[in-house]
């Protein structure tokens, strides 16, 4: 009887969509204005600018207009803002706080886990433990305009984590958003052996690959190794001449609810709020419209392959996976807005309906 039971429960999570991976009952939702975030998101920002001393703000707030606003980038270099190795442990308690607000307990979690693979990349690069090149003290709060007083915004950034957020008429947009891992897979004999932050964003991916038929596979591989590099990099506008592979339409349902889980392994990084209004976004241009396309090794190979590389490309939406450094385990993944990244759209939309 308590198997059946058991049995019981696990269907009607499924039917709900209770389970994780199956996320179903978020599919419908529709775009919001969700003041409330925003003015948690204003808050907290608030609260972290009142730690900072006056020279300590200066470094960690430019005008909205800032050039530096566009200067982002998921390599080790120096950085505008204030870092955590600038901080005290309160300083860094509210700053960290900023990240929590804007992503749920899973993407918060990548990102902390992402910065502590800089203390893996310490020892399996026999670097001394105040290197200051693989640093997790190197990751910079950078605060754009007035919390609150349209428009403004934040971010915060460091090697493979480049998090942008702008707040305009209580709409936050969070692209473009970088999140890498480097390895992949730690397999180094230290305390994170085994860790794997990207499983989802990669496994999925080569389920959704696997259950493709020759034909659909035909279209989806574009041939060749995998690039090197995620083709945007840490361009200011995220342009690609045009959509390639295998489109939504042109699935059964099964494979359907791969690529659905596929692009909710990235939502999910973020508040349900953000993860909602995107997802509504991308209802209205045509999720059927959106396409799936891969390079490099059809298996994962860690460590001795070439790697693999695949983007999912809709009308106003690009994902980009790359896992070729490192023979194949070395990750880089972004999200893009091909319309608003930076929240350009709606800023520009805000302006003219001033000007009238």
């Amino acid at each position: 009887m308590r198997d059946l039971g058991i049995r019981i429960t696990v269907i009607a999570f499924l039917l709900f969509g209770l389970l994780p991976g199956w996320q179903a009952a978020d599919l419908t939702a529709k775009p919001v204005q969700d003041e409330k975030l925003a003015r948690q998101m204003a808050a907290a920002v608030n609260t972290f600018l009142k730690t900072l001393d006056d020279t300590q703000r200066k470094e960690a707030q430019l005008d909205y207009q800032d050039p530096a606003r566009f200067d982002w980038n998921f390599t080790p270099r120096a950085r505008k803002g204030l870092s955590l190795k600038q901080m005290n442990a309160a300083q860094r308690k509210a700053a960290m706080s900023l990240i929590r607000v804007v992503l749920s307990q899973e993407g918060y979690s990548k990102a902390e886990q992402i910065i502590d693979l800089e203390n893996v990349l310490r020892v399996v690069e026999t670097r001394p433990a105040n290197d200051t090149y693989r640093d997790p003290e190197n990751y910079a709060f950078l605060v754009f305009g007035t919390p609150g007083s349209d428009p403004w915004g934040w971010r915060v950034e460091g090697h493979h984590l480049s998090l942008h957020f702008s707040s305009i008429k209580n709409q936050i947009t969070y692209t473009p958003s970088f999140m890498g891992s480097n390895p992949g897979k730690v397999l180094a004999d230290v305390p994170q052996k085994g860790k794997v932050i990207l499983k989802d964003e990669q496994e999925i991916a080569f389920r959704l690959l696997h259950s493709l038929t020759e034909a659909q596979q035909k279209k989806a591989d574009l041939g060749g190794k995998a690039p090197n590099e995620i083709f945007t990099s840490n361009s200011r506008k995220a342009v690609l001449d045009k959509m390639e592979g295998v489109a939504m339409e042109e699935l059964n349902g099964e494979q359907k609810a791969l690529f659905k889980n596929l692009i909710m392994a990235y939502l999910l990084r973020y508040h349900i709020t953000l993860k909602n209004q995107q997802w509504a976004q991308l209802e209205k241009a045509g999720l059927e419209k959106i396409h799936f396309a891969w390079m490099g090794d059809h298996e994962p190979v860690i460590g001795q392959g070439h790697g693999h590389y695949y983007r999912i490309h809709g009308p106003t939406f690009l994902i980009e996976f790359d896992n070729t450094q490192n023979g194949g385990n070395h990750i880089h993944s972004v999200v893009r807005d091909l319309t608003n990244d930076f929240g350009e759209d709606m800023l520009r939309a805000h302006y003219e309906s001033q000007h009238r």
